[in-house]
């Protein structure tokens, strides 16, 4: 289906619009990328749960009715 004159004015716009753009998103990610890296540095990982504690969905087969009250 053909677009219109004003679907392709507006096309073009936003197009426009995204190329201006493109390159300060750019560089607000490459910077936000840097300051974490050097903030996160003397961060060690915490899981929030210790290994032994984790917790499992139980499984429910075809075969295996569905328990009251889920």
């Amino acid at each position: 289906m053909a677009s219109s004159f004003r679907q392709q004015v507006r096309r073009q716009r936003v197009e426009s619009v995204i190329a201006i753009a493109a390159p300060v998103l750019d560089f607000v990610l490459t910077v936000g990328d840097r300051v974490s890296r050097v903030v996160g540095r003397d961060d060690d990982y915490y899981p929030i749960r210790s290994p032994g504690e984790a917790f499992e969905l139980p499984t429910r087969g075809p075969d295996r009715p569905r328990e009251p009250g889920s």
